[in-house]
């Protein structure tokens, strides 16, 4: 049929699914134990949204069903390929994912977790294994120094402490 023969208003806006945190291709998807705890929340979550979803517009309800089945379908991807690390089970004299670095970045302390990339937050001082950062802390030991290049710039770290 000829597009002058179809009303605007039959005319649907695509379904814009937010895409979930990157993960590069072949890069095994580490979560902790909370990570996996919080993927099965919003697994939870989102089904019980899609059961209670209380619209009478067949429109309205159909494209709120689609949003909700694209969410479920990326997450449902996430979990079957999660592989649960516990931190405790880490070398604890080196800085392995899970664990949390005190650390010394230009003079100034910091503290971060190594974390799956769905965990990842930096305000909860939480950031994924597959960062930069995380990767050139990767092995290294209480009281070690290394340089850590960030874009143009040269940054001198020192590991502090670690935790798990």
């Amino acid at each position: 049929m000829s597009r002058g023969f179809v009303k605007e208003s039959d005319q649907e806006e695509p379904i814009v699914i937010p895409p979930r945190a990157a993960l590069p291709e072949h890069e095994t998807n580490y979560v902790t134990p909370y990570g996996k705890e919080m993927l099965e929340k919003e697994k939870n979550t989102l089904e019980k949204q899609r059961a209670d979803l209380d619209i009478e517009d067949d429109t309205e309800r159909r494209r709120e069903l689609s949003m909700i089945d694209g969410k479920l379908k990326l997450l449902m991807d996430r979990l079957t390929t999660a592989q649960v690390i516990e931190p405790a089970s880490q070398n604890q004299n080196e800085v392995r994912f899970g664990a949390k670095v005190n650390f010394k970045m230009n003079g100034n302390i910091q503290e971060f977790q190594i974390v799956g990339v769905d965990e990842a937050n930096v305000k909860e001082k939480k950031i994924a294994f597959i960062s930069p950062l995380a990767k050139s802390m990767t092995s290294k030991k209480v009281e070690d120094k290394f340089d850590f290049k960030l874009g143009e710039e040269t940054r001198a770290l020192e590991i502090l402490e670690i935790n798990y």
